[in-house]
């Protein structure tokens, strides 16, 4: 899933490991959200989404990745 969440993250000057200490998760579960190899639960996008002050939609992207060539006029 597409996230802006390294960009949030850096915007608000703070490590992997703290902003994982501020959620309550590991560093590494930080490094994989933002990498896009992890899905975050629902409660844990609600605590990002709460902590930026910002919706879901905000900072997760959740549309199938289709690719750029992909035709909607099907």
């Amino acid at each position: 899933m597409k996230n802006v969440l390294k960009a949030l993250r850096t915007e608000f000057g703070w490590s992997q490991a703290v902003l994982g200490e501020k959620l309550d998760v590991s560093r590494q579960t930080i490094n994989a959200i933002e990498a896009g190899r992890y899905d975050p639960s629902l409660p844990l996008a609600f605590k990002i989404a709460n902590l930026f002050e910002r919706q879901i939609e905000d900072i997760f992207d959740g549309s199938p990745d289709r690719g750029q060539d992909h035709c909607l006029d099907a």
